[in-house]
């Protein structure tokens, strides 16, 4: 069966487009490691981007590859101190001493793993649960189950009540 030919904007375009969504979240993600993630996650669609047979949301597949790549790296991570004596996760915005609410950015890095990576690809990716089971190689049901655990643990944690 012979691949079909899809109009694909120039890999260019799609950087011009993106970067900051896949650096965002690859620093979301992997932390101090995130311009490593957002680097491999780049050179992985590079590879693919001539195999498309879709020009369809290249948003959230370009973000998947990142969140895929942020995974790889937890992986191969050796045993490291624990959270709490963490140095705070890079991101593009204001300093983490000015951010909204900083006792929940250290909430967040107090949950496990798959709930942080779904919660952060929901909200700081912005993809549906469609795009997080993918990211998370999980079904869309266990995606909102672990975004729904991850909030119900932040929402004990930091005392907030739904009213």
């Amino acid at each position: 069966m012979a691949r079909e030919k899809v109009g694909l904007p120039p890999f260019q375009a799609l950087i011009d487009a993106h970067w900051r969504d896949v650096a965002r979240l690859a620093r979301a993600m992997a932390g101090q490691d995130g311009d490593d993630v957002a680097q491999r996650a780049w050179e992985k669609a590079y590879a693919a981007y001539p195999t498309l047979t879709s020009a369809k949301n290249l948003r959230s597949w370009l973000l998947t590859i990142t969140a895929r790549c942020a995974t790889d790296v937890h992986r191969a991570r050796k045993p490291q101190s624990p959270l709490d004596e963490a140095p705070p996760i890079a991101v593009d915005g204001p300093d983490a001493a000015t951010w909204p609410d900083p006792d929940l950015w250290r909430a967040v890095n107090e949950l496990p793993e798959r709930q942080r990576f779904a919660i952060t690809l929901k909200y700081v990716g912005d993809l549906d649960h469609h795009g997080v089971a993918a990211a998370l190689d999980t079904t869309p049901a266990a995606s909102r189950r672990l975004v729904s655990d991850a909030l119900a643990t932040l929402r004990t944690k930091l005392g907030a009540h739904d009213d």
